[in-house]
């Protein structure tokens, strides 16, 4: 993605099942559970490089020593600092000789020696990137089954409803944040679910006594139907208790994704199947899905299950995840994105006139790279078909036959980034200098004034580093026309749901839009829109209002309005913009039907309601978040 926007957090839980005395004697280091972690880690580092964290749980421990330990980091490379500083810890008890096998020494002496761990990878959106807004977040309290640590991928649209739940319940929320109102507000009810038992054994068994009956006692799925039937949102949610059970949590609509492999040494989560796969070199088909609306439970002595904790929405998983956001490396991910690319192909021969020897086909990298595979392959059956037209049926042709056969599509690494510059991690102020020199361009490889470009990209979303970037690069190359092919279609609404999208001006398209009305006089409209989703903000009406102003204009017209947009000064060469089609992004991506800010149909009521928000924010100059 050229313009690149604030990533999914990721997620990485680890439950051993076997004693730690196990792993020392199978593997022959203590480490085994940290190193697993740590590879979890990097290999969602696609999801979070602003900060990290990790907590471990110790199971059993006894009275007075600490079970809990946390490292949470905000380091350039924090997944590197948190695990440096875990290892120096293990370094330490090397030191002391042959404790370091010894199981009990190590747990009551050394922290992160527990059998519970739980990872975090977060992308800071509209949050400040300082400690405290990392992930796990801690609950803590001297009774264990009342303590707590919770990490996700999520964002709440009704964060205000949820924060009126909790003063009504009584509390006093010390900031008015989603990730805090789901700690509380699951901490409140596994508060109430341990007060219940307590109440239910007081007289019959000492306090000691009542403590291990609740650990075994204790609903979890009765915690979570409890403390999520309020939730509007997406997310994967990942809570540790202190007496060692574990849950993570999937949204009603599967918004947010979530894997698990279990085997009889581990049970594992996290939010991309590539990292399980790498970590403990198993197979895809050995990898389950979270189903939506479930939650996997793991008890104290390790046993898990998959048990339904809210009434199940509509399946709109994330396409988004699909396109962009997760690894590639997933084999069906990987195939999805070679479809997008190849569908495209019709729109690209027209685009180019059917003029393939003078074209060159390139690609934005990193991401857009499988998209271009196919899209490439798609190129060539065309060229195949062209050939057994002439040579098996005969048709007339006006190139000679050798230069037919012979005939591939011309590819070329035109555009290349720095990876050392990252945009995405500056503020709006310094964010145009720098997307300047992100991105360079190879030259001599085009025919000036002969050749057109086509150049593939993931997603469009502000255009910013197409206009004071790409675009300038290639302009330099003096083609004949240039052609920036989305294998997404156009990004129109805001996301709440993870990504972090909600200020609607930030979108070529939507700026698209508005240039369009104002240019044909239908500024009326925009006001009967702005009207509309006042009153609907006020009334809490949960109706996508701003769609009627898409529909004013053809696809087409706002792709080329984005072109006029987008178009540097110094560009000569004639400008297209081709985007993929909500149908070929659905005969793409079949299982994953998640399109809401291509098309504007949210799964849950939150979402609109976000969108009007948005509009209406937009309508009066408020740069701010509208949710």
């Amino acid at each position: 993605m050229s313009d690149l926007i604030k990533h999914e957090c990721g997620i990485a839980l680890i439950r051993l099942r076997k004693p730690l005395a196990y792993y020392i004697e199978k593997y022959g280091t203590p480490t085994y559970a940290s190193r697993k972690l740590y590879l979890l880690m990097e290999k969602q580092k696609n999801r979070g490089q602003d900060g990290a964290g990790v907590v471990n749980i110790k199971l059993q421990q006894e009275p007075g020593l600490k079970y809990i330990s946390r490292y949470r980091s905000v380091d350039q490379d924090p997944i590197s600092d948190i695990f440096r500083k875990i290892n120096k810890k293990y370094q330490k008890a090397q030191r002391q000789g042959e404790v370091f096998y010894d199981a009990n020494w190590l747990r009551a002496n050394v922290a992160f020696t527990g059998e519970l761990w739980l990872g975090h990878l977060r992308y800071g959106t509209h949050g400040k990137n300082s400690i405290e807004n990392c992930h796990p977040l801690l609950r803590q309290n001297n009774w264990r089954s009342r303590s707590l640590a919770l990490a996700g991928n999520f964002n709440m649209t009704n964060v205000d409803e949820l924060i009126q739940i909790l003063i009504d319940l009584g509390q006093h929320p010390k900031e008015k944040s989603d990730t805090v109102t789901v700690l509380e507000k699951i901490g409140h009810f596994l508060d109430e679910e341990n007060q219940a038992i307590f109440k239910k054994y007081k007289g019959q068994y000492t306090n000691k006594e009542i403590a291990d009956i609740i650990a075994n006692e204790l609903d979890l799925t009765q915690v979570l139907r409890r403390s999520c039937k309020d939730f509007d949102g997406g997310y994967a949610m990942a809570g540790l208790t202190g007496y060692g059970a574990a849950f993570v949590a999937r949204d009603p609509a599967g918004i947010r994704p979530a894997y698990y492999y279990a085997d009889e040494e581990v049970v594992v989560v996290a939010s991309e199947k590539p990292a399980i796969k790498t970590a403990f070199d198993v197979a895809y088909d050995q990898i389950f899905e979270i189903e939506p609306a479930h939650a996997l439970i793991i008890d104290r002595q390790g046993n898990y299950k998959q048990e339904q904790f809210i009434e199940a929405l509509p399946r709109k998983s994330c396409s988004f995840e699909r396109i962009y956001f997760s690894r590639g490396t997933d084999p069906d991910i990987y195939n999805e994105r070679k479809m997008l690319g190849r569908l495209l192909v019709p729109q690209i021969l027209r685009a180019i006139n059917f003029d393939l020897k003078h074209t060159v086909f390139s690609y934005i990298p990193n991401t857009a790279e499988t998209a271009f595979l196919g899209m490439i392959e798609g190129l060539e059956d065309y060229i195949a078909d062209k050939r057994k037209e002439v040579v098996i049926e005969g048709k007339p042709r006006l190139e000679p036959i050798e230069e037919l056969l012979s005939f591939r599509p011309r590819v070329e690494k035109l555009v290349l980034k720095d990876v050392k510059l990252r945009t995405f991690i500056t503020d709006d102020v310094d964010r145009d200098e720098l997307v300047a020199h992100v991105y360079d361009s190879t030259y001599e490889v085009i025919e000036k004034n002969v050749d057109t470009i086509v150049v593939i990209d993931d997603s469009i979303v502000r255009g910013t580093t197409l206009e004071k970037s790409i675009l300038t690069i290639l302009a330099k190359l003096q083609p004949k026309k240039i052609i920036i092919v989305s294998s997404a279609p156009q990004i129109r609404f805001p996301d709440c749901y993870g990504i972090d999208m909600s200020r609607m001006n930030e979108f070529v398209a939507f700026r698209a839009l508005i240039a369009l009305i104002r240019e044909n006089g239908m500024e009326q409209k925009l006001d009967e829109v702005y009207e509309q989703c006042k009153q609907a903000v006020v009334a809490n009406e949960p109706v996508n209002y701003v769609n009627q102003l898409y529909d004013l204009f053809s696809t087409q017209e706002i792709s080329d309005k984005i072109a006029e947009i987008v178009k540097p000064d110094i560009l000569q060469a004639d400008l297209e913009i081709v985007y993929q089609t909500i149908e070929g992004l659905h005969e793409a991506i079949p299982n994953h039907t998640g399109d809401w800010y291509f098309t504007g149909r949210f799964p849950t009521p939150g979402g609109n309601r976000v969108v009007n928000k948005a509009f209406v924010n937009y309508m009066e100059g408020k740069m701010v978040r509208a949710y």
